[in-house]
């Protein structure tokens, strides 16, 4: 189909769709008897049992509640609330027939992930086309949308934040820092925390001081690419280019939340081992060679820590052995069974060496292995 390939460059609009409590609106959408309802998405459902919130509805959030908040703290914070388990399959479904009905607009659609697109359109009127956007998604799927506009990617995505719930708002380079330069950095796409405690440092705690910080300065702190990239955001310069091409993961992951703490190291070995197995697998499906490994490991009471290596050499789960279908072998087989083992093998030393880098004084509540694909030329974005 002709959005499949389409690509445009520099355009005069980029829209940022962004569906609102998508996870949550979902389950709503499967149960309207909890429409107006505290709902807590995530785990297996069942607050009593260890697992971490996916998704809040604005009624839960409005008592504290947040992703990435264990359960257990979010029943403490709303007793009321409905918890359901997390159902990855339908929130895929749903996410495709949404951009499926973006996809009939005048734009080409740039899917950035579930619950989000970057529109690129050609347009007198950006705001009538963003209405019609969120009346498109709520006639042909029951949800609710924010629409932010821009004239890149970066403005647009930031308005976002200005729109929500359920509106548009623009924002462009003529109002970027009225509109900006007196907020913390974090009200940056892509500043987190951590970053901002580092700028306050530097004597920066707005985004008006961090676009007039020294150049040098921020390269020191930050390193030569992402100190110079920190004062790039705060301009609100960025990429207008918005392209149909399909989104392609980076990598993949396993993660398991233990429902009693791990105190061995010789436990924490076994997980690993079992989680880069199964990671393996993801890999050999998606076909495409690994670059870096990393794991992921939560001490009692809630404190992560992520570590991960480049490997020496990328593991390609088809060299060596090519199916029918190129990037899919068969899922048995001898050959089949000997690509699964070396696979694994090579991805279970490479997280057992991380795992191996992190101090074991507290019991362990959760590991996660991540598997990260190597960027071929394809995929590689244009510098």
């Amino acid at each position: 189909m002709w959005w499949e390939y389409r690509i445009l460059i520099d355009v005069e609009w980029v829209l940022h769709v962004d569906l609102d409590q998508f996870i949550a609106a979902v389950e709503i959408a499967r149960h309207p008897e909890l429409r107006g309802e505290p709902v807590v998405v995530g785990g297996a459902g069942d607050p009593a049992q260890r697992g971490v919130v996916a998704t809040a509805s604005y009624e839960a959030r409005a008592f504290g509640v947040h992703s990435g908040m264990p359960l257990r703290t979010a029943q403490r914070k709303c007793p009321d609330a409905v918890f359901l388990p997390s159902d990855s399959p339908a929130y895929e479904e749903v996410s495709e027939r949404v951009m499926a009905a973006l996809r009939e607009l005048p734009v080409v659609v740039e899917v950035a992930g579930w619950d989000e697109a970057f529109l690129g359109a050609e347009t007198d009127d950006p705001e009538s086309l963003a209405q019609r956007v969120r009346d498109i998604v709520r006639r042909r799927c029951g949800l609710e949308c924010s629409v932010g506009i821009g004239d890149n990617k970066l403005r647009a995505k930031t308005a976002t934040g200005f729109a929500k719930p359920g509106g548009i708002h623009r924002l462009t380079r003529s109002d970027w820092l009225p509109v900006m330069a007196h907020r913390s950095p974090d009200a940056l796409w892509g500043v987190g925390s951590r970053t901002v405690k580092k700028l306050a440092e530097l004597g920066i705690t707005t985004v008006g001081e961090l676009a007039e910080a020294d150049r040098d300065q921020l390269a020191a702190r930050f390193g030569p690419t992402m100190g110079p990239f920190f004062r790039v955001l705060a301009h609100g310069w960025g990429d207008r280019e918005v392209t149909a091409t399909p989104h392609v993961a980076k990598s993949r992951s396993r993660e398991t939340t233990f429902q009693r703490n791990l105190t061995e190291r010789a436990d924490a070995d076994a997980a690993v081992r079992e989680l880069a197995r199964r990671v393996a697998d993801d890999v050999i499906a998606e076909g495409r060679p690994v670059a870096r490994v990393a794991v992921k490991v939560r001490f009692a009471p809630f404190v992560t820590r992520t570590r991960s290596t480049t490997l020496s050499e990328p593991v390609d789960p088809v060299a060596g052995y090519r199916a029918a279908e190129p990037g899919r072998p068969a899922a048995s087989g001898p050959a089949e069974n000997v690509q699964r083992n070396r696979v694994g093998d090579a991805l279970e030393r490479a997280a057992l060496t991380v795992l191996g880098r992190f101090e074991f004084d507290r019991p362990v509540r959760l590991l996660g292995v991540r598997a990260e694909f190597a960027e071929s030329s394809a995929d590689a974005p244009e510098r």
